[in-house]
């Protein structure tokens, strides 16, 4: 198998705590997309929610995937401070989360 030259996928799996309103919800993806904006080295950002019919997504519920052109891009956003003050907002509202980074190969 080869690496996918020049990608690193960012992935978190997210189930908020029950009642946590829906607005909510949408800011914090809202503020998630728009990191964009602040991180050079985030090159894109997509989202959604749970669709399976197998029932195995053990309460998770919505899944965010980032991408970078490097591991040390993806340091830099961990570390930058508009991703730090995301996450502070963030990870209140969590009731669990998965977070995973990993480079594709074909």
């Amino acid at each position: 198998m080869e690496q996918v030259k020049g990608v690193v996928k960012h992935m978190v799996l997210a189930k908020f705590k029950e009642g946590v309103p829906e607005e909510e919800i949408e800011k914090h993806i809202k503020d998630y997309a728009n990191l964009l904006n602040h991180i050079e080295h985030m090159k894109s950002f997509q989202w959604g929610t749970d669709v399976s019919i197998e029932n195995l997504h053990q309460g998770f519920t919505h899944i965010f995937e980032a991408t970078f052109e490097t591991l040390e891009g993806r340091s830099a956003y961990v570390a930058h401070p508009a991703h730090v003050k995301f996450g502070t907002a963030l990870f209140p509202t969590l009731e669990k989360v998965i977070v995973i980074d990993y480079v594709p190969k074909a």
